[in-house]
């Protein structure tokens, strides 16, 4: 690892401390995230086997000054990946502008030893830093009221129509730990019909125990048959809906939905300021949907190695074949298959 010399210059090493001094410091720093959470380091381990690179910079009093989890992805279709953090939104360097630069120079000589072919640094905010960086993701979010009857006058009367429609057709929504096993069934059903591997049940159950109440599961149901669900996190005072999902047969009662005004009512009520509905590209038609609930957006700051190097995705034209095939997959077979695949699409 790289010794920064000189007066106050941070030595940067592979963080060998407790898990709860690495989540003192991650809290106390503007922009931190759920995903910068040290537990994220155990789901991955555990359920992928990923190599989870988590660096930290040290002052000369060896006092933790910035942090950067940090995930090697490796396979042989997609290719080498260095990215903080893989299968979410967030991640990259946190603390002291002279760590951030210390941690991110470490991970690019990372990157160049191991002839990555990718380094992606998924920051929510502007970094100190010279690596270029990619704005083709944002995220959209909603400034929270103190009540819920304020922010359901203040949406558009298209909104609160969709929201009514479900209701009036009986959908009812649950949470909790329970929730996991429903949530995943819709999911991995929607995935398929987007043409894209799902991740393994594993993954979410895994969130489920290793993060509790931070995690929050609902689903929406026609009577005991699941339609619609979304997995939020939360940190802070904000929450984020990182996964939602719904079935095609039942669009015409739009659950999605109500399970969104579920989950803003649930943050409301909990003191949240700040609904993130998560990552999109710009213009697309999920950008349109978000930004119908009176959102707004804001840009991400992914660095890297250059402007043009990303990890695989389905917009990728390389890969644009893989959907169309994906979703004449049945549904079983590729809820078995897909996480054997997207493993290794961070």
């Amino acid at each position: 690892m790289t010794d920064y010399s000189g007066a106050g210059a941070p030595r940067v090493a592979r963080f060998t401390g407790d898990a709860r001094e690495w989540d003192r410091f991650i809290e106390s720093m503007p922009g931190w995230t759920h995903f910068h959470r040290y537990g994220w380091r155990r789901v991955i381990e555990k359920v992928f086997g990923h190599e989870c690179i988590y660096l930290a910079a040290r002052d000369e009093r060896d006092t933790l000054v910035g942090v950067l989890p940090l995930v090697r992805v490796r396979s042989m279709l997609f290719g080498h990946f260095l990215v903080s953090m893989p299968f979410v939104n967030y991640g990259g360097p946190l603390g002291s502008d002279a760590a951030v630069r210390a941690l991110a120079d470490e991970a690019t000589a990372l990157a160049r030893a191991g002839r990555a072919a990718v380094l992606e640094l998924r920051s929510r905010r502007e970094l100190p830093l010279t690596l270029p960086a990619s704005h083709r993701k944002i995220t959209v979010v909603l400034d929270l009221p103190s009540d819920e009857g304020t922010l359901w006058r203040a949406l558009d009367a298209k909104v609160r129509s969709q929201v009514r429609r479900p209701q009036k057709d009986g959908i009812t929504v649950r949470f909790g730990a329970d929730q996991v096993a429903p949530f995943f069934s819709v999911f991995s059903r929607h995935m398929r019909d987007l043409g894209t591997p799902t991740q393994p049940r594993a993954f979410f159950d895994a969130i489920a125990a290793e993060f509790g109440d931070t995690c929050w599961f609902g689903c929406a149901y026609v009577l005991d048959v699941p339609v619609a669900a979304g997995c939020a996190m939360t940190w802070g005072d904000e929450v984020e809906m990182t996964w939602a999902s719904s079935l095609v047969a039942y669009k015409k009662s739009a659950p999605n939905m109500l399970v969104y005004w579920n989950f803003i009512e649930r943050a409301i009520r909990a003191g949240m300021r700040t609904f993130n509905f998560g990552r999109c590209s710009p213009d697309s038609g999920t950008h349109r949907f978000k930004k119908q609930w009176g959102a707004r957006d804001e840009a991400l700051w992914w660095y890297g190695l250059s402007e043009s190097q990303k990890a695989p995705s389905p917009d990728d034209p390389r890969y644009s074949w893989g959907p169309a095939i994906w979703r004449r997959i049945p549904t079983p077979v590729a809820t078995a298959i897909g996480p054997h695949i997207v493993r290794y699409i961070p």
